[in-house]
């Protein structure tokens, strides 16, 4: 494949990104290729597979992966397709199972995804075939504190250093208790029109859309009053290799959306303990008016607690799969308060997600016009933002309305797209706490 030279795609120091990336297929046909084949990407949570031989099935780019928990604890990551005519070997969506059995030639593979059986195997003569040859791909597959991620590139970083310092800003989620986290509620799919792109950034740092998209819907839920003004002082973007935090430092605006005075007073108790584990910085940060993307798809709102994936399905169609995730030591009534609160803001039904979907599939099609989409779309706010802050890792810039961590997504992305090797693409911020524990 002749690739597509992306870098003029993106402007991000004049601050303008070209609309044809989230149109024509051929650059997506390349995200494939270059983005999806190769980086790290979450596939479940632990609490998804409890149990040895417990499955889910998922998809890597557009690659139909199994994800499946091993007698010894661990987990195995290979691709959703028989060796040997490519059948998918399993049409459910999670389960328990010892094997996987394809429909067509009732070929069997185990949990471990090694070819087992054959069905008439006497049809084979001997010489035929070697089953320890034909299992199925393998994904390399680690594990951050509870995020399952898998990647099929032997050449790819390790996830320690993939994630890097976002570690730092991912305990606030994922390590401010003991007990870690879990996902209640089972999942949600929900099919959008649209590049999947637009919901990575909004969710990376698009604060500004909030008080105009969301207005309506949140003075609705909160006795016709708009959202809380927020501190420009205390609030910042950060981002790092394409992830990005979107954060102010109250600790209070985004738990209140939920409209769970319980949950509100469950995380004011909270607090204390998280500013011991965490430093009086991350136990500030933790609820405020935040919003997470990790490059490539993966995304949540700390303290409104949605988490989710946006799966590409084409240029022009993204599936999203939507959990709540909790401290897995929470009370039941306070977990159950915050999966309600999930559902009424950002769930597909939700007063909140309706209107996001509408703006992206709108923010897509409109490039089908030749004359639209040779045009460029304005990401210059706080282009000259960025401060050095004696705390925060990362590439800070300062301000809750800000496109520096979409500029930086979409550098991340072009850095990718035509990069040969991993060793091709820049570092673009000084590791701060890279190979030392975050907690």
């Amino acid at each position: 494949m002749n690739n597509i030279d992306c870098k003029p795609l993106v402007g991000t120091e004049e601050g303008w990104i070209d609309r044809r990336i989230f149109w024509e297929q051929a650059i997506y046909e390349q995200e494939l290729e270059q983005i999806f084949a190769k980086a790290w990407q979450f596939v479940a949570h632990d609490s998804m597979l409890p149990n040895a031989n417990d499955f889910y099935t998922t998809y890597m780019g557009e690659d139909g992966v199994i994800v499946a928990r091993q007698k010894d604890g661990s987990v195995k990551v290979f691709l959703n397709s028989c060796t040997h005519r490519g059948n998918k070997i399993c049409f459910a969506d999670d389960g328990n199972t010892r094997t996987f059995n394809c429909n067509y030639h009732g070929w069997a593979f185990g949990t471990d995804g090694e070819l087992k059986g054959l069905s008439n195997e006497h049809v084979y003569n001997e010489g035929d075939i070697d089953k320890s040859k034909w299992g199925l791909q393998q994904a390399r597959v680690d594990n951050y504190k509870g995020l399952i991620f898998a990647t099929f590139d032997d050449e790819a970083p390790s996830l320690e250093e993939y994630l890097g310092d976002f570690r730092w800003y991912l305990d606030i989620m994922l390590d401010q208790d003991e007990g870690g986290t879990e996902f209640i509620g089972g999942g949600i799919k929900n099919y959008i029109n649209a590049n999947w792109k637009f919901g990575v950034e909004n969710f990376v740092g698009d604060a500004y859309h909030a008080l105009w998209t969301h207005d309506s819907g949140f003075k609705a839920m909160n006795n016709n009053e708009g959202f809380p003004p927020a501190d420009p002082k205390g609030s910042y973007h950060a981002s790092m290799n394409g992830h990005g935090w979107e954060f102010g430092t109250d600790g209070l605006a985004d738990i209140a959306i939920l409209g769970q005075p319980k949950v509100l007073e469950y995380y004011e108790k909270m607090r204390p303990k998280m500013a011991e584990r965490l430093g009086e910085m991350r136990s500030k940060i933790f609820g405020s008016l935040a919003s997470v993307s990790l490059f490539p798809n993966c995304s949540f709102l700390p303290g409104i607690q949605t988490f989710r994936v946006w799966l590409p399905r084409g240029p022009h169609k993204f599936e999203m799969r939507m959990w709540t995730i909790v401290n897995k030591n929470m009370p039941d009534e306070i977990k159950q308060a915050i999966n309600i609160g999930c559902m009424q803001t950002f769930n597909p039904a939700g007063v909140l997600e309706m209107d996001d979907g509408e703006n992206w599939e709108g923010n897509t099609v409109v490039n089908k016009g030749v004359v639209t989409r040779k045009g460029k779309l304005h990401y210059g706010c706080g282009i000259n933002s960025r401060i050095e802050h004696e705390e925060l890792p990362g590439i800070i810039h300062a301000g809750q309305f800000n496109d520096a961590n979409q500029r930086l997504f979409y550098q991340r992305w072009a850095d990718m797209m035509n990069a040969k090797s991993w060793d091709d693409i820049p570092e673009r911020y000084t590791p701060r706490y890279a190979g030392k524990p975050t907690v």
